[in-house]
Parts: structure tokens; C-alpha cells; sequence
């Protein structure tokens, strides 16, 4: 179809845009030719050239020093500030143009048949919209040829026009032109601007970044008024690591990265405030029989205005340099983050300096109320509380050695600061002011409550026990009970098989559940997200527990108060009273509180409970042994759950890697050793591993039949490879063969063996799983299902 021949005044319009744009094109032109470098073209003008072309991204690219590809330069609007580099030659639109040095206009470069008319060679490299999720369109490319030598120097490439049509023909004259003026200037100044002075330049010679992507920043930084360190990581990707080696070499001294377990000496900061060290931006972190080790953002600054040495005269000092980020998070390590410019010196520094600490009476201790201990005191169960630690353990030893004090995370203990002996007496007393202890006993352990919105910012419990340790001290183990609302069901960590069992179990409207472990394996957790499963507006729930840590809407709690007479077996007394549907036992560990549960079980109500045992099976034997009636409690039990926590894997820095054979068989091994008692393994056990590893590639490999483990490896968000825990589980049902045995006083071994072939899945059996499927690894199973 013949195209209309255009009326006067389309002709009119189309000329009057064609001399706006080369207007334009010539102001572009002239700043190109006012630039010092080359470099300095890409950082400041892309924009402007965008806009002149009306296209939502730029690439420039220059020839690689072998002649053989492409480097991009300058990558407008693209998400990634990694070089592209093409190959000269038909594989890609870039590489087709250069090889053959014409300018192409391409209406959509994902229509195969339109690129097939252009070389039958040539693709869109799909890679950048698959890994941005971008979707390209149109595209503009010219070569930038020197036309003097006829030699190619690079290439520009214009994406998806703004109005969403094919590029105009005035675009495509256009861009030879704008090619023209490049080449002048790629030929005139072919010498890179050089990087300005910086403590970072070592970012540049490290391959971290390229000398472009290195004065966008610094462009970046100027424009938006932000510090380059911010820049670089925020905007970069570049990690608080990679800077602190670069600052290491401008400085010459050792980078000190920021250690999450760092035991902070309190005495090296009592002259300091915090204000101080915030402004001046050094601070001593250690000192040994080598000297003081001072950490500075600008060390050679600090060490100019000598002020460490009139603070610390005669000390042999030391610097390490880190990054901003880096030094303010330790300086919250030091001082605390409650956001009080107090630092702990000062707080210290209140209290009198009393070496002789054997005595602390209570006009003393009354007076410690008022002074800075509180808020050191406070300081600390505030650290502990952000840091996400269940306990703080406070450890005087006897003379003038320092107390210490540690904090539980994740299970493990790690130090937190040490406080020097004169103050050890006046810290315990203030610490039994709060939970109301008798302060003048200090030969018999106490047990106590603090309520710390009383005296501080947080609305937490702390559960507080004193014990008499040797050398006449008293060590203090603070839990920390932080109400929280109750993990959903599916979200425990429950594996798919296990769960669907322990749904149909609990949905029962009768019987007896139990959930058990050692202390501080997350019993209540579960339970709590068991009674959130069944929780609905038609169902009475009651709950007997010492202390209620988890709190939930259409719940009946009830907080055990054994000096008030209110234990377990008086509080599920009133219960039976009270119309339940359900009640939930916070322990059972004598036989009146059991036999109570087991009643009301057989009664109609449906009955949770936790115990301290160890394995599902064995918890029948212990409930045996205390007294019940077998026969009873075969009929009211519905199932047993037995817990462990082991460390989850950092998912910010876990390490993939796929096992070797014999790594697997290794795990295989293990995994079916659990199972050697039940009758399938007896018979062939070789099958029955067969069997087993079938499943595990169904349900954990890949299409090829490889599985994906991982290793932890360390970050600044987990310190040491691992973050936060998972649960294991061993889920014991009550099937009628169980509790044939358990009416005949089946041993554990047998009920162990029915279990299993029941569908149980011992705790390291669920740990190895939860390995496979890439939550913690085989070291951490082993810590926690050792037998």
C-alpha cells in the first residue's frame, strides 16, 4: 500500500522538529567539545543525550584494547554497574553493528524474523531484561568510527523510545552526526580523566569498580549531598569489607572489621563521652602487654592532633582503621543504643570506687538507686533485648578480677563487657531491688520477677536467679521474657509430613498431648502455636504457665504463683471448674499435676502439656513410672512431640556446594541407622536404604538427580555463619499399637521401634531433612541430637 504524500502543513511540522532537534544536537555538540576527557562525557551529558533522543536508556561502548569486543563505558538507566562486554561480530546487535559498521533501526528486537532479515546470525542478548526484568523494544545503534583512519572506536546504542514507537528518521540522522562529534572527542581526548585524590581509590585498583562507575559515585555523592562511603554501599553494592581494605592501604594501618562478639572492655572508655567519640570519630577498643589499640575513621588525622596521647599519656598505641558504618555500630557495642549520650564510663565513673566490696548494706544500696548503676544497669538489658539474647549471665569472680557478663544467643553464650570488681556488690543489690529479693542474703539462692517498664524503655519480664558461687559470690542468670504473639502453625518449621500428622492429632476434641525437650528447646513456642491453630470464637481455651511469655487474643492465661498457693495442680483444678475446651499445662513434673491433666483428658477436654524429657518414647515410660494408670492413659494419649533447636544457617551468606558420593552415603548411613530396629530394615536393608534415597531425590535433588547443601561461611549480619535457629521434631502418635504396649508396659525400645514404623521420624532424622533442604547443616544436628 502506497504510503499519503504529506499535506503542507505535516511537511511544516516535520521540518520545524528536524531544526529543533539538530539545534539541540548542536548545543550537545559544543559541550561535548568543552569537556576536559572522555570520561567525563559519559558521566555528565548521558542524560542529556537521552533526552535529546527521547529514548529511556544509553549505552556507549568503546573498543576492548584487543580490537575483538566491546566495553561499555556508561550504562544509562541500567540496574547493574557491572561492564557489558560484547564480542564484535553477529552474536549481538552492538557487536553486528560494529563489525559492519552501519547504523541499525530495529522496530522490536525480540521478533526473531526481524532480525533474520538483517544476518541470520544475529540475536538480542535477552540476559540484562531476564536478570532486571526489563523488556526491551526498540533499539538505535550507530558505530563511532575515526574518519580520518576509517578505524572503529565504539559503538552507541539507544533503548525503547519514550513516545513507544520505532526511532524517527530524524533520530537515525541524528545519531551519525552525534557519532561524528564522539569520535572527535574519543581521538582528542582518548586519556581518561584521572581519579581524583581519595582514600578510596583503592576500590579502583582492587577491581571493585571501574574508573567511570568509581566518578558516578563521587558525581552521585555531590548531587545528593550524601557521604561517598553511603554512595558506595547503598547505591554500589560495595561491601563495608571491600572499603575497609581500600582505607587499610591509604592509611597503612590494619582493617579492624566490626566483631559482633567483641568483649568490650568498660575501663578503656570511663574518660570518653560518647558525644566525644561520635564527633571525633576514634576509640580505644583493647589494650594488652603490646599497648592501646585506637580505631579511627581517619587515623593519620587522629594521630596529628596527638589528643589519644594527652588522654592516654604513656600509652604504646596502636591504630586500625574502619569503615563509618563499622566504627558507629561499635560505638554502640561500647555505649550502649538506648540512644543515652551517657557512655558506660561515665556511668561507672558515678559510682564510688570502693575496692573493698565485702560488705553491701542496705543504706548503701539504697543510695546506689539514685546513681548512675541504674542506668548501666539498664543499658545492659537493653543491649541484650536488641541483640535478640534469651539470657544475661553475670559472673563475678573473687578478688579484684573483673565480673563479666554474657549474653545467650541462639543458644550459645558470648561475652558482652566486664566490669571492674569494686562494683560487683552494688550492681547484685540494685539488680535485687528490682525483682524485690532480700538483699542481705547471699548464702541461699532467691528467684525473682522484674517487670523492666518499671525503670526502663522496654515492655519486658525478666525472670532473675541468684546463686551462690565460690569466693563468697553470687553469680545472677536473667531470662529474658519478651511477650510476643504466636508463630502460625505452618510457619514452626514443621516438615510437610510431620505436620499434616500433627494437625489431625491436635484436632481431636479430646485426649492428651504432650510436648517435651530440655529447657529453652521452644515447647511453649509450639504449644502456643498449636493453641493459635485451634483458637476459634466457639472454643473455651485456659492456660496455666510460669511465666506468660506469649499472649493471644480469645485466650484465658493464668500466671502460676506458687507463694500464693496458686501451682499447677490448683490452678487445673479451677479449670475443670470453669468450663474448658481445651487447657494448656505449662509443666507437669509431679504426679498430681499429671493425674489432674489425665482426668480432665478423659472427660472431654482436650489437654496440652510440656515435660522435660527426652525422646517421645521415653516420655511414656517417665509418665509410667510417676503412677498412671496405663490403661487410662492408652486411652487419653494422642500424641507425643519431642523438640530440639539447632542453629539455622545465615541466609545472607550460607555457601552452596554439592555433596559428594560419599558425603551423601555418609548422610544416607546416618539417616537409616535410626531405622535399623524396624521390620522393613531387618529384612533387606539395603533396599530399605534404596528406598529412603529415593525419596530424598524426589523430594530434595534437582532435575538431574544432584543435591545442593550448604556450609556456613560468615557475614555482619550473623558474625559466624549462622542466624537465628530451627526446630527438630519427633512426632510420636498415639496408633493403637503404641498403646497396646504402653497397656502391656511396653519398654522404650519397643515403642521407639512401633513409633517408626508408625511414620515417626526421629529428631536427627527431621535435623538431616531440614540439611537437605538447605535450613541448617549435619554439625549442628549433631550438637543437639546427641544421645
Amino acid at each position: 500500500m502506497q504510503a499519503k504524500p504529506l499535506t503542507s502543513t505535516a511537511k511544516a511540522d516535520s521540518a520545524a522538529q528536524r531544526l529543533l532537534f539538530f539545534k539541540r544536537l548542536q548545543t550537545l555538540t559544543n559541550k561535548i567539545h568543552a569537556t576536559n576527557a572522555v570520561d567525563q562525557i559519559m558521566l555528565d551529558l548521558s542524560a542529556d543525550i537521552c533526552d535529546l533522543f527521547d529514548c529511556d536508556r544509553l549505552t556507549i561502548y568503546v573498543v576492548s584494547p584487543d580490537g575483538a569486543s566491546l566495553i561499555s563505558k556508561v550504562k544509562k538507566g541500567l540496574h547493574t554497574f557491572k561492564d557489558i562486554r560484547l564480542p564484535i561480530s553477529d552474536q549481538s546487535i552492538a557487536g553486528y553493528v560494529a563489525m559492519h559498521k552501519e547504523v541499525l533501526c530495529i522496530n522490536d528486537v525480540y521478533d526473531e524474523a526481524e532480525l533474520l532479515a538483517i544476518s541470520p546470525h544475529l540475536h538480542f542478548q535477552k540476559a540484562i531484561d531476564q536478570r532486571t526484568g526489563y523488556r526491551t523494544k526498540e533499539m538505535l545503534v550507530a558505530p563511532i568510527i575515526d574518519a580520518d583512519k576509517a578505524e572503529l572506536l565504539g559503538a552507541i546504542q539507544f533503548i525503547n523510545s519514550r513516545h513507544g514507537l520505532a526511532f524517527t528518521s530524524i533520530a537515525q540522522e541524528g545519531v551519525r552526526e552525534l557519532c561524528e562529534t564522539l569520535a572527535i572527542a574519543f581521538t582528542q581526548k582518548n586519556k581518561p580523566a584521572p581519579i581524583p585524590p581519595s582514600k578510596f581509590n583503592g576500590l579502583v585498583s582492587d577491581g571493585v569498580l571501574s574508573v567511570p562507575e568509581f566518578e558516578l559515585a563521587i558525581s552521585s555523592a555531590r548531587q545528593k549531598q550524601l557521604d561517598l562511603e553511603d554512595v558506595l554501599i547503598d547505591e554500589f553494592q560495595v561491601a563495608p569489607a571491600q572499603i575497609g581494605r581500600a582505607l587499610a592501604r591509604f592509611f597503612g594501618v590494619p582493617y579492624d572489621a566490626l566483631q559482633h562478639d567483641r568483649v568490650t572492655d568498660v575501663e578503656l572508655v570511663k574518660k570518653l563521652k560518647r558525644q566525644y567519640v561520635e564527633e571525633n570519630n576514634w576509640l580505644p577498643i583493647s589494650e594488652d602487654k603490646n599497648g592501646m589499640t585506637i580505631l579511627a575513621v581517619d587515623p593519620e588525622q587522629v594521630k596529628t592532633t596527638r589528643v589519644v596521647n594527652l588522654i592516654f599519656p604513656g600509652a604504646r598505641l596502636h591504630y586500625k582503621v574502619t569503615t563509618k558504618r563499622e566504627f558507629k555500630l561499635t560505638v554502640d557495642q561500647f555505649f550502649g543504643q538506648t540512644g543515652d549520650t551517657a557512655s558506660v564510663g561515665e556511668l561507672l565513673s558515678g559510682m564510688e570506687d570502693d575496692e573493698d566490696d565485702s560488705h553491701a548494706n542496705a543504706t548503701e544500696v539504697s543510695a546506689a538507686v539514685d546513681n548512675e548503676l541504674v542506668k548501666l544497669l539498664n543499658k545492659i538489658i537493653v543491649d541484650a533485648y536488641q541483640q535478640g539474647a534469651s539470657d544475661i549471665h553475670i559472673e563475678p569472680r573473687p578478688g579484684k578480677e573483673k565480673t563479666l557478663i554474657r549474653f545467650r544467643k541462639d543458644g550459645s553464650l558470648s561475652p558482652y563487657i566486664e566490669i571492674p570488681a569494686s562494683y560487683r556488690s552494688a550492681l547484685l543489690a540494685r539488680i535485687k531491688i528490682m525483682c524485690d529479693l532480700d538483699i542481705s542474703e547471699r548464702r541461699k539462692p532467691q528467684d525473682g520477677k522484674i517487670k523492666f517498664k518499671k525503670y526502663g524503655p522496654l515492655d519486658i519480664e525478666l525472670r532473675v536467679a541468684t546463686i551462690p558461687s565460690s569466693g563468697g559470690m553470687e553469680d545472677v542468670v536473667m531470662r529474658i521474657l519478651a511477650a510476643g504473639e504466636p508463630i502460625p502453625l505452618d510457619k514452626l518449621g514443621v516438615l510437610p509430613h510431620n505436620l499434616e500428622r500433627l494437625k489431625n492429632v491436635v484436632e481431636k476434641p479430646y485426649g492428651i498431648f504432650f510436648v517435651c525437650g530440655p529447657t529453652g528447646s521452644g515447647k511453649t513456642t509450639t504449644l502456643h502455636s498449636v493453641l493459635s491453630y485451634l483458637n476459634r470464637p466457639e472454643t473455651k481455651i485456659w492456660t496455666a504457665e510460669d511465666p506468660v511469655e506469649i499472649t493471644q487474643k480469645g485466650l484465658r492465661q493464668v500466671q502460676v504463683n506458687r507463694k500464693a498457693g496458686m501451682d499447677f495442680a490448683t490452678v487445673m483444678r479451677a479449670f475443670l471448674r470453669a468450663d474448658p475446651d481445651i487447657i494448656m499445662v505449662g509443666e507437669m513434673r509431679d504426679k498430681e499435676t499429671v493425674s489432674i491433666g489425665l482426668e480432665a483428658s478423659l472427660t472431654g477436654h482436650l489437654v496440652f502439656a510440656t515435660l522435660h524429657t527426652n525422646s517421645a518414647p521415653e516420655s511414656i515410660i517417665r509418665l509410667l513410672d510417676m503412677g498412671m494408670d496405663p490403661f487410662n492413659f492408652a486411652d487419653a494419649l494422642l500424641g507425643i512431640l519431642a523438640q530440639r533447636l539447632a542453629k539455622r544457617l545465615c541466609g545472607n551468606c550460607k555457601v552452596a556446594y554439592h555433596p559428594s558420593t560419599v558425603e551423601l552415603q555418609s548422610l544416607l548411613k546416618e539417616y537409616c541407622a535410626e531405622l535399623q530396629a524396624t521390620n522393613e530394615f531387618q529384612r533387606d536393608a539395603e533396599a530399605g536404604e534404596r528406598q529412603v534415597l529415593k525419596k530424598w531425590t524426589e523430594a530434595y535433588a534437582d532435575d538431574k538427580g544432584q543435591f545442593t547443601l550448604y556450609r556456613p561461611q560468615g557475614c555482619d549480619k550473623c558474625g559466624n555463619g549462622y542466624k537465628g535457629r530451627v526446630g527438630l521434631h519427633e512426632l510420636m502418635v498415639g496408633t493403637d499399637p503404641v498403646k497396646k504396649l504402653i497397656q502391656e508396659h511396653g519398654r522404650v525400645s519397643e515403642l521407639f521401634t512401633a513409633a517408626l514404623e508408625d511414620g515417626m521420624l526421629t529428631l536427627k532424622m527431621d535435623g538431616i531433612e531440614k540439611v537437605l533442604s538447605g535450613v541448617t547443616d549435619m554439625k549442628q544436628v549433631r550438637v543437639v541430637c546427641i544421645k
